[in-house]
C-alpha cells in the first residue's frame, strides 16, 4: 500500500510502500499509542500519541496541529488505501512555523498525559459540543496577547498545583464558546 510520511526534523516527505497487516501502524510508530487525524479529505493522518511527552516538533498540515514524524493513507469507508494526495500537495500544505504561544503552551503540556486530539463536551446553549485541546489551542491562539499571556499563566499555576490539566483545559474550551456568537 502507498503512503506517504512526513519527518518533521528533516522536513522531508516521503513516498513509501507497506504491507499492511494489523500492527503496521503500532510498529512503525513503535508505539501502540496512535493518534487518528482526519483532517485530509479522504485521507487519514496517524501520528505518534507519545510525541508531546517526548517533546517532538510540532508542525501544521493545513488548519490541523501535528506532533513527531507522520503516516499520511487513504481512507475509504473506515479502511486504509493507497495514499490519494500527491507528495507536492500535500507539501504545500505543511507549515513547520509554529509560534511562541503553541510553543510555550505544548512545552507546559509535555509534561502531563494529556491527549490534544481526545475530545470532551462543553455545552453552548444547552447543545453539547465535542472539543479537544487542540482546538482550545486554536481558538486562543487567535486571541490577542494579555488573553494568551493568561492562558499560559493560569495553565502554569495549575501545573504548579498539581491540579487537573484536561479539567482545566475543558474549563478555558467552555470560555471560548461563551466568546464565541
Amino acid at each position: 500500500m502507498k503512503a506517504l510520511t512526513l519527518n518533521p526534523q528533516t522536513q522531508e516527505i516521503s513516498e513509501i510502500d507497506l504491507e499492511m497487516k494489523a500492527n503496521t501502524v503500532y510498529t512503525f510508530f513503535s508505539s501502540i499509542l496512535i493518534d487518528e487525524l482526519e483532517s485530509i479529505s479522504e485521507h487519514i493522518i496517524y501520528a505518534d500519541a507519545n510525541a508531546l511527552s517526548e517533546k517532538k516538533r510540532a508542525y501544521f498540515i493545513g488548519d490541523q496541529l501535528v506532533l513527531g514524524d507522520a503516516l499520511i493513507l487513504g481512507r475509504v469507508d473506515f479502511n486504509d488505501v493507497d495514499v490519494k494526495i500527491p507528495k507536492e500537495e500535500l507539501s504545500t500544505l505543511v507549515s513547520y512555523e509554529v509560534n511562541e504561544f503553541y510553543q510555550k503552551v505544548l512545552g507546559l503540556f509535555s509534561s502531563t498525559d494529556i491527549n490534544l486530539y481526545q475530545t470532551f463536551e462543553v455545552e453552548k446553549n444547552g447543545e453539547k459540543i465535542a472539543l479537544n485541546a487542540e482546538w482550545v489551542l486554536y481558538a486562543f491562539n487567535m486571541a490577542d496577547g494579555k488573553t494568551k499571556e493568561y492562558f499560559i499563566d493560569e495553565l502554569q499555576k495549575v501545573l504548579d498545583a498539581g491540579k487537573s490539566v484536561e479539567a482545566y483545559v475543558q474549563k478555558m474550551a467552555q470560555l471560548a464558546m461563551k466568546a464565541v456568537r
